[in-house]
C-alpha cells in the first residue's frame, strides 16, 4: 500500500514550500515537462535516489555514534527512506522497468565539495545540506505531484512530498541541537545561495536532481 496522507489540495506544493527554507532557486518548468514526458526515466532515477538517502543515514550515525539523539534520527530516516525506495520499486515493477546501476548524481556531489573540513564545521555542514538536499526534494516532488491527475500516483508523490518537508525540519533541528541557532542560521544562508547557483547551472533532465 503506498504511503497515504488522505485527500490533498490541488496545489499541493504551494502548501510544502510555504513551510520550508526558502530556496533562492525555482525548478523551472522546463524540468518538469521533461519529467512528466520520461516519467519511466524518472522513476529509476527516484528509486536511486531513496536508496542513497538511506545509505547517508546509516553513515551519519556510523560517523557519530557518540550522539545518542543524532543516531535515533537516522535510525529512523534510514527505515523510512528504504520504505520508501520500496514503494517505487513497486512503481517500477508493475511499469516493467528494473533498477540500474547506481550513477554519480552531480547535484549532490558539487553542493559535498563545499562542506567544510574539522569536525565541528563538518557535522555542521553535513546536516545542513542535508536539509537542503530534502528541501529541494520536497519542492520537486511537490511539483510532480501537483502536475499528475488523480489517483495512486499522485497520492504517492503527494505523500513523498510532506515526508521530504518533515526531513529537512529533521536535519535542521539537529543542526540546531548541536550549533548555536545564529551559526546554523548563517551556513544555511551561505549554503542555500551556493545551492541556488548549483541548480541554475545543471542540465535538465528526468531525474531528481
Amino acid at each position: 500500500m503506498y504511503l497515504s496522507l488522505g485527500r490533498q489540495a490541488d496545489n499541493y506544493i504551494t502548501k510544502a514550500v510555504t513551510h520550508m527554507m526558502q530556496l533562492r532557486y525555482s525548478t523551472e518548468q522546463a524540468w518538469l515537462a521533461k519529467v512528466l514526458s520520461n516519467f519511466d526515466d524518472f522513476l529509476v532515477d527516484h528509486a536511486a535516489a531513496e536508496k542513497k538517502a538511506s545509505g547517508m543515514a546509516i553513515s551519519m550515525l556510523s560517523h557519530y555514534p557518540d550522539k545518542p539523539e543524532l543516531v535515533k534520527v537516522m535510525i529512523d530516516l534510514s527505515i523510512e527512506e528504504m520504505m520508501h525506495f520500496r514503494e517505487v520499486v513497486k512503481l517500477m515493477t508493475a511499469r516493467g522497468l528494473q533498477l540500474q546501476a547506481d550513477t554519480r548524481d552531480a547535484y549532490v556531489n558539487q553542493l559535498r565539495k563545499h562542506m567544510r573540513q574539522g569536525t565541528e564545521v563538518y557535522m555542521l555542514d553535513r546536516l545542513v545540506v542535508g536539509g537542503i538536499i530534502e528541501a529541494r526534494g520536497c519542492e520537486r516532488f511537490g511539483l510532480v505531484a501537483d502536475a499528475l491527475a488523480e489517483g495512486e500516483l499522485k497520492t504517492f508523490y503527494c505523500a513523498i512530498t510532506e515526508s521530504e518537508l518533515r526531513h529537512k525540519n529533521v536535519f535542521i533541528d539537529l543542526a540546531k541541537r548541536y550549533f548555536k541557532d545564529d551559526i546554523v542560521e548563517k551556513r544555511v544562508n551561505e549554503l542555500l545561495d551556493i545551492e541556488a547557483e548549483i541548480c541554475a547551472d545543471l542540465p535538465i533532465v528526468a531525474a531528481l536532481h
